[in-house]
């Protein structure tokens, strides 16, 4: 089912594109059904973030940022590194190269093991490695205000 404008999917919890005709999603299951429901051969660009919630930003400033250390088991939730997993699973099952892929993370940890992952699913393919860090125009959802998300990320303030 190949759609003659392909889509552009971008994947964050607090980050919304100011540009661009992007398709928002903002946590595992949500892109997991995104894809499911369009098929991987409709999209033409896909931009993943990394940390999808409050324990992945908790990792990433009580962790990441001052150890530039990255321990999955203190996420809850799954992350933008579950999504690429996933991408690929999908592309191995279905037989569909998968579009390009772009990482726009702040999480340098995070961001390197996604473009690793696919990358090196992409040089398996003997295909050029193609993932790489993106800057997204964005502003934050209009869901949180500036006041709520320092709430919900208290743990920035302690740095």
């Amino acid at each position: 089912m190949i759609r003659e404008e392909r889509i552009w999917l971008y994947l964050d919890d607090v980050r919304v594109p100011t540009e661009g005709n992007w398709q928002i999603v903002k946590n595992y299951d949500e892109f997991v059904a995104h894809i499911k429901l369009n098929g991987l051969e409709s999209y033409e660009t896909i931009s993943l973030d990394h940390d999808l919630g409050d324990s992945a930003m908790e990792e990433y400033y009580t962790n990441v940022k001052p150890n530039y250390s990255l321990d999955y088991t203190n996420i809850n939730e799954k992350t933008g590194m579950d999504c690429a997993r996933f991408l690929v699973a999908e592309s191995i099952t279905k037989g569909i190269p998968l579009p390009q892929i772009f990482v726009h993370s702040a999480n340098p940890i995070g961001s390197h093991n996604i473009m690793g992952y696919i990358n090196n699913y992409l040089r398996n393919q003997r295909l050029p490695e193609t993932c790489v860090r993106a800057s997204v125009s964005h502003t934050y959802t209009k869901f949180l205000s500036e006041e709520e998300r320092n709430a919900r990320y208290k743990i920035m303030k302690r740095g």
